[in-house]
Order: structure tokens, then C-alpha cells, then sequence
């Protein structure tokens, strides 16, 4: 019989210091750790500091690698904002990063059997897949011209492709997609917060000086500060904020536990204020299209007679009257109800522009070669020098009428398929809501991405792109509560515990 090792008779660390080959591997970290602080100064510390804790997340993501996808949705939220704090670092492939190594852990997780993949054979994935190989074909577009140009706008494509497998792997059980729904509305009040915090109290000295790198032209109109909190910009944040309290407004009413409630009442009543703290016009629309959407989705007539009388309400308030001209935020969002706005007129001859520019280049000018942000890579192109604005104007330049074509066929085939579910096919009345939250969101994101460039940026596209995923999975989580298969037409009732 083997005797049991004693814990306390292993080695001692003076012991270990005995064996050269415990010396060499210390002197070895000690001389790495020194080196990485002498070139990279704090920012090598810092990362020295976080090593042991990175170590530990790699750890429990292999473990368990639905953590790699709640990750990529939280970090959505700060990623462009550490930015302003962390210079000289490729940020954007962090992301990448993420989802890449969420992928390695679910192989490993899996290494002794086979991963199932059937979860991932659905259309989605497929339109997934056509998006992102349009968006390689990009590369030998004879327009293009920088292929440095097309890698800093790969995401467009293949965030969606990377995105959508994961959350129909990862997001099977009603658990975890309240989950992904609480994380998502955690964050939503932490980008809230800060944007008060900016508003009341003043931007620290890494966003002011990222304001006076040129962005306060954009950030401070008439003397006011937009709030754009630790998201890239105050457009991005206020849209962001818009549909999150949408989501989140929708969810409270079928909570049963009250803190919960509670919790998404405040997501939401705090997204809409973040929405105006930014004074991001277009955001307003991301309400009224959303709720005009979930009031269709309730097949209920009454409901939807009084959301739709609702709806007006607002749209006289903007519109036709003056009431609250006296705040900054109120007045700049009336604005985007004047036909006559001049923001507006500059806009539509920048895209009358265009469509001569593009008449005859069907595929576009080549992927991150459209509006400003091309002129890091082709300062003297003809598209880096036209703003683009609108994210469809911005698919257009990049892709071509092909690829908006594409674009718009994608979104409108998985919001329709997804909204006849919800009406026709799903009977879960909790389920029904969450996916009606989903796709009322994203309406409204679809809707305010012609007028401000939102639904490609982070964190609404990698939002968007899980969402795609869930309302188009819908049955999978009303088949948990009902005894039937999710490809079983049988309408009889059985609800199992």
C-alpha cells in the first residue's frame, strides 16, 4: 500500500532554492519582470501587476468558456475608451483577441470529445458567413488601395462571423441568457453613470486632452459638453444608452422578483438619460422605432392603439412645440425634427456627392477607405475627404450598392423571420417578451443607423450580433419550458419543471 504524501514534509522554499533549476527559472522571471518595467515604464508594471490575474482568467475560461463571450460583451463597453488612457497599445485587437481565445478554450474544453456543432447550423450562420466573405472579397476590389486600410475595418465581417456561433453554442438555457441580459444592462449603468459623472463633475486629464486632440469640436457645441462617457464618442454612447434602455424597459415588465425589476427600470430610465446627456439626435429615434415595434410585436390592439398614441405624444413634444427650449440637451435633440436643419442639408450633398462618385463602382471604394477616418491610411483620396455619417452611407462607400444591397437584405431577413417567431410561433409569454426586447432594440438601431454610423461600432454591433443569434434561436429556449423539439410544429401544451 503507498503511503499518502504529508503536506507538510514536501519541500520548503529554502529547500527548492537548493535545486538549480529552481534558481535559474527565478533568476530567469526576475530578469524578464526588471526588463518589461525598464522598456515599457508603468504601463510594463501594470501588466507585471495583472499577470497573475490574467493567468487565473485563463484558467476559468478554459474551464468554462461562455466566460470568453460574457467577456467580449462587457469589454465592448470600455474598449475604445481605454483608448484615452493607454497609448501606443493595438487596443482594437483586443477584441479580436477575446473571441479568438474563447474559440482555443472551447477546443480545449472539448479535447476529449467531440464539440457539436449543430447548435451552429442555422441561417444565420450562413448569412454570417456570405457577409464576411463579401467583406474578404473587399481585398481585391480593383477601388481599394490599402490593404492596411481594409484590416483596421475588418470587424464590419468578422466580429458577426466570430459573434453569432459562440452565442448559439454558449446561450442554450433561459440561465444564461439572463445572464447575458444583466451583464449587458451592468454595463449600461456604468456607461450611464459616467456620462452624469462628466456632466455634473467635469472629464478627467486623459479626455480632456483626448477633447483638445481635435474632438471638442464635436463634443462641445455652444459651450456644453456632450457626454460620451467611456465609449468612443457621444454619438456611439447615446445611441447605445437608447437601445439598452429600450431592451432593458421591455425585460422589467416580465421580471417577477422586484430587485430585478427594479434593476432594469434602472438600466432603463438611466439609458434614456444618458441618451440625452449626450445630445446624440438620431438616438431619439431609437425609441420611438423600438417601442412602435414591440407594440406591433404584442399582437394586441389596444396595447398597440395606446403605445402608438403615445408615440405621437412625443413626436408633437419635438416637433410642433417649444416646451423645455431652455435645456441644452431637448433643444439640440429638436433639431433633428427640422427638415430645414443644416447639418441635415450638408449631409444630403455629401451623399448627392457620392452617388455620382460611386455610379460606376458597383462594389465601393474598398473596406476603411470611406469617410475621415481613411485618411490615416490615404490622406489624399477622394472618399477619406467626404464624411460619411450615416452607416449605411458608410456600407455604400466601402462595399458599393452590392454590398448595402447584402447589407439590408441580412438585417431585414433576420428581423422579419425573427418577428414572425416571436408572433406566430413562440408561446411562452417570458420568452416572447425577452425576444420581443431583442428585436425591438435592434429595429431601433436599424432605424438610427441612417442618420449616425452606430450599428458598426462598439459596443451595439457586438450586441447586435449576439442578438441576431437569440431572437433567431428563439424556439430553443421556449422548447426548454415546453416538452417539444424546437423543430416540432405540435401545438399542445405540456410544461415541465
Amino acid at each position: 500500500m503507498l503511503k499518502q504524501a504529508n503536506p507538510f514534509e514536501t519541500k520548503t522554499g529554502s529547500a527548492k532554492l537548493a535545486s538549480p533549476v529552481f534558481v535559474l527559472l527565478l533568476v530567469s522571471v526576475s530578469l524578464l519582470s526588471a526588463l518589461l518595467i525598464s522598456k515599457m515604464g508603468v504601463v510594463g508594471s501594470v501588466a507585471l501587476f495583472l499577470l497573475p490575474f490574467i493567468a487565473l482568467y485563463l484558467y476559468l475560461l478554459f474551464r468554462n468558456p461562455i466566460i470568453g463571450l460574457y467577456t467580449a460583451v462587457g469589454f465592448a463597453f470600455i474598449l475604445l475608451g481605454i483608448g484615452r488612457y493607454i497609448k501606443d497599445i493595438p487596443i482594437g485587437l483586443a477584441m479580436d483577441g477575446i473571441l479568438i481565445i474563447t474559440y482555443i478554450g472551447l477546443i480545449f474544453n472539448k479535447f476529449e470529445e467531440k464539440i457539436d456543432w449543430t447548435p451552429v447550423k442555422k441561417d444565420v450562420t450562413l448569412l454570417a458567413l456570405i457577409w464576411f466573405g463579401y467583406s474578404v472579397f473587399e481585398l481585391v476590389n480593383p477601388e481599394a488601395q490599402s490593404t492596411a486600410a481594409w484590416f483596421s475595418g475588418r470587424g464590419i465581417g468578422l466580429y458577426m462571423l466570430l459573434i453569432i456561433p459562440l452565442a448559439l453554442i454558449f446561450i442554450d438555457t433561459n440561465k444564461k441568457l439572463n445572464i447575458f441580459f444583466f451583464i449587458w444592462g451592468l454595463f449600461s449603468i456604468l456607461a450611464s453613470l459616467k456620462g452624469i459623472m462628466q456632466h455634473f463633475i467635469g472629464v478627467d486629464s486623459f479626455e480632456k486632452a483626448w477633447l483638445d486632440a481635435g474632438n471638442a469640436q464635436t463634443h462641445i457645441l455652444f459651450g456644453k459638453l456632450r457626454s460620451f462617457s467611456f465609449l468612443s464618442d457621444a454619438g456611439q454612447f447615446g445611441a447605445n444608452q437608447a437601445y439598452s434602455a429600450v431592451v432593458a424597459i421591455i425585460i422589467s415588465a416580465v421580471q417577477e422578483n422586484w430587485r430585478k425589476r427594479l434593476f432594469y427600470i434602472l438600466v432603463g430610465l438611466l439609458g434614456f438619460y444618458g441618451m440625452v446627456l449626450s445630445g446624440t439626435r438620431g438616438a431619439l429615434s431609437i425609441p420611438l422605432a423600438g417601442f412602435m415595434a414591440f407594440f406591433i410585436l404584442r399582437k394586441n390592439l389596444k396595447v398597440m392603439i395606446a403605445g402608438f398614441f403615445l408615440l405621437i405624444i412625443v413626436f408633437i413634444f419635438f416637433k410642433y412645440t417649444t416646451i423645455g427650449q431652455g435645456n441644452d440637451q431637448i433643444r439640440r435633440m429638436r433639431t433633428a425634427f427640422d427638415p430645414n436643419d443644416a447639418s441635415l442639408r450638408v449631409r444630403l450633398e455629401n451623399q448627392e456627392k457620392l452617388k455620382t462618385y460611386l455610379a460606376s463602382r458597383p462594389f465601393g471604394g474598398g473596406i476603411g477607405h470611406g469617410g475621415v477616418k481613411a485618411q490615416k491610411y490615404l490622406p489624399n483620396a477622394y472618399l477619406s475627404q467626404v464624411p460619411t455619417d450615416s452607416w449605411y452611407v458608410l456600407v455604400w462607400v466601402e462595399q458599393g450598392i452590392i454590398g448595402l444591397v447584402l447589407h439590408l437584405f441580412i438585417l431585414f431577413y433576420i428581423l422579419a423571420k425573427a418577428s414572425f417567431m416571436v408572433m406566430f410561433r413562440i408561446r411562452d409569454p417570458i420568452v416572447r417578451m425577452k425576444m420581443s426586447a431583442l428585436i425591438s432594440g435592434m429595429f431601433g438601431i436599424i432605424v438610427a443607423s441612417y442618420g449616425n454610423a452606430v450599428l458598426g461600432q462598439m459596443p451595439t454591433s457586438i450586441l447586435i450580433y449576439t442578438s441576431m443569434a437569440l431572437i433567431l434561436n428563439s424556439r430553443k429556449f421556449d422548447s426548454l419550458l415546453y416538452n417539444i423539439s424546437p423543430a416540432n410544429k405540435d401545438t399542445s401544451v405540456n410544461i415541465s419543471n
